[in-house]
């Protein structure tokens, strides 16, 4: 069982940051900066705080998904073992819509498009790796389109939205560096030895909508833009959250 006293994220931040809860499911904003599992290397991470989120049931909710660890946003959490089958059916059938935000380094070309390279897994520097196109490895397919552009000192700057329809290992960071606009702040794909890759990264996964029920709507939600992210994205266009549909809730 896991010790409450541990956990990395308070009972309060924790519970602060849920975004939906009903029988089956809890969809929470993960803050930027801390892996969602322990991994490999141990340490903390923010699956140890999910012992505050059981809300009166036996046992801690469970991930049905994963980010980064520097991705902020929607993290889609499943309340017992059904749950957890049945929405990662949802999930690995692409039937779950992700909606991510980004801020990029440069302009993409084209204002929409589609970009569809598989990926694969590659050693990196020491003991890491890194994913890159490779026609041989799993497809991925994510499209885009582009909400906004700032001209500032150190070059142009994008809010960008993405939709993968495939959930592959830093699908969107890797698509993002392939369109020659790195998602800012990504030391891994970004430009090495420019400004764009210090901070916190410029990613966020803004909304779900998740049809878990077969007779209901989809259940639709988004996180607030995260304040790392916020002045670039007012700068680019963004006129703040509100509680009407945008392009992300209304997916």
């Amino acid at each position: 069982m896991p010790n409450p006293a541990a956990a990395p994220v308070s009972q309060a931040e924790i519970e602060s940051r849920v975004l939906y809860r009903d029988a089956m499911i809890l969809v929470i904003d993960k803050p930027t900066g801390i892996p969602v599992h322990a991994g490999f290397g141990g340490g903390p991470n923010l699956e140890q705080s999910f012992v505050h989120l059981a809300f009166g049931l036996p046992r801690a909710p469970s991930l049905a998904h994963r980010l980064d660890r520097d991705t902020s946003g929607c993290l889609v959490l499943g309340r017992h073992s059904k749950a957890l089958r049945q929405v990662g059916d949802l999930f690995a059938s692409g039937k779950v819509r992700k909606t991510y935000w980004a801020i990029v380094d440069g302009r993409p070309r084209e204002d929409e498009g589609r970009i569809k390279l598989a990926l694969a897994k590659i050693p990196g520097r020491g003991a890491g790796w890194k994913m890159q196109a490779d026609p041989n490895g799993q497809p991925a397919i994510t499209d885009y389109k582009v909400r906004g552009s700032i001209e500032t000192p150190d070059g142009i700057r994008s809010w960008v939205e993405f939709h993968p329809h495939t959930g592959r290992t830093h699908q969107i960071r890797v698509h993002a560096a392939l369109l020659d606009c790195p998602v800012m702040a990504d030391r891994v794909y970004g430009r090495a030895g420019t400004k764009a890759v210090e901070g916190q990264l410029m990613l966020h996964a803004r909304a779900v909508a998740i049809p878990l029920y077969p007779k209901k709507d989809p259940i639709r939600v988004r996180a607030p833009a995260p304040a790392h992210m916020l002045e670039l994205l007012k700068a680019c266009g963004f006129k703040g959250d509100t509680p009407e549909k945008d392009d992300a809730n209304g997916a």
